[in-house]
């Protein structure tokens, strides 16, 4: 009982621990950059935008830091989701087809509608994202069910590459489009406004209420598909909820900054190592150490670039990439 208290106490330091580093690294996303700004500046521009550094801190900083944070939220917490449901370490939450149905939307509104809009773009990705997830589970449920992760994996693999020959063959077939595209995949922040994330917000609090509906499977197939059955699990039900957390969670941040790798991918690992595997406390870390991570890394796009920033998703695919073959090498990934 005590062990169990103690185990609890560790568990709650550490995700305290987390949110107070993501407000740290919130703060330095509204002061660095190719102007420092101190922290009594900002505190007086975020309270009086009049002020001579309202316009950088309200025009530029506000609106990465917060999509920053919302981005690697939602991406940690859809990672730790698809890696519990495929019970796969190296899972991503592309996977399923999120990044590239987002991305053949958006090249499709480009090349056939000619749009360029915030807010349409947005909505195409939304929507290019959530058709990839649902193509995706109907594919894997005509073939041997979905009481085991492999046909989600499969199909997932299958749809991406479909998906992202389309895409190349539209982009490659009008610069426009190539233009347009080359833009949006790179995943950066910078540049972005706080246009459409409305929207965004309401597929990412949905997404967020299928994961936590989720945990208790979560933390049952982590024991393995027969025990989940025989603990009375709905594995369709189960793997259902968990792809609509994953589409709705990995649509919103995609929508926002285009695909950024990695987050999905190290952020579950890192946050599994502080709070253990019961994924009651694993979402709420991998959430927190994905704002973080991401927030970070766009800090330090911002500092080593001058003022040609390096976007945040170059950043992290140079991070993210030392960071997952330290995870390998100290053998994290043996256990979920």
């Amino acid at each position: 009982m005590r062990s169990a208290t103690l185990l609890r106490s560790r568990r709650a330091l550490a995700v305290g621990t987390l949110a107070a580093a993501l407000i740290v690294v919130a703060l330095a996303s509204l002061m660095l950059g190719s102007n420092l700004i101190s922290p009594v500046a900002v505190l007086t521009a975020l309270f009086d935008p009049a002020q001579d550094t309202g316009a950088v801190v309200w025009g530029s900083r506000v609106p990465r830091t917060v999509l920053g944070v919302l981005v690697g939220v939602c991406l940690g917490i859809a990672g730790a989701v698809m890696q519990g449901q495929t019970r796969n370490p190296l899972a991503d939450p592309g996977l399923f087809g999120v990044s590239a149905g987002a991305s053949l939307a958006v090249v499709v509104g480009v090349y056939v509608l000619g749009t360029s809009s915030v807010v349409t773009t947005l909505w195409l990705a939304l929507l290019g994202a959530t058709v990839a997830s649902v193509v995706v589970f109907s594919v894997a449920a005509l073939g041997r069910g979905l009481s085991s992760p492999v046909p989600l994996a499969i199909a997932g693999t299958a749809v991406s590459a479909l998906l992202v020959a389309l895409t190349s063959y539209l982009v490659l077939s009008d610069e426009t489009t190539l233009a347009a595209y080359r833009i949006w995949v790179v995943g950066s922040l910078s540049g972005r406004s706080l246009t459409g994330v409305d929207a965004a917000l309401v597929f990412a609090g949905l997404g967020l209420v299928f994961a936590v509906a989720n945990i208790r499977s979560l933390n049952a197939l982590a024991l393995g598909t027969e025990l989940a059955n025989g603990l009375g699990e709905n594995l369709i039900r189960a793997r259902l909820v968990g792809l609509a957390a994953i589409t709705l969670l990995t649509a919103a941040a995609v929508a926002l900054t285009g695909p950024i790798a990695f987050v999905g991918l190290t952020a579950p690992h890192i946050a599994r190592t502080l709070v253990g595997g019961h994924h009651g406390w694993l979402l709420p870390a991998s959430g927190l150490v994905g704002g973080s991570v991401l927030l970070a890394c766009d800090v330090i796009g911002r500092l080593i670039g001058g003022t040609a920033e390096v976007p945040v998703g170059v950043v992290l695919t140079v991070a993210g990439g030392v960071a997952f073959i330290a995870i390998v090498r100290r053998g994290r990934m043996a256990e979920l």
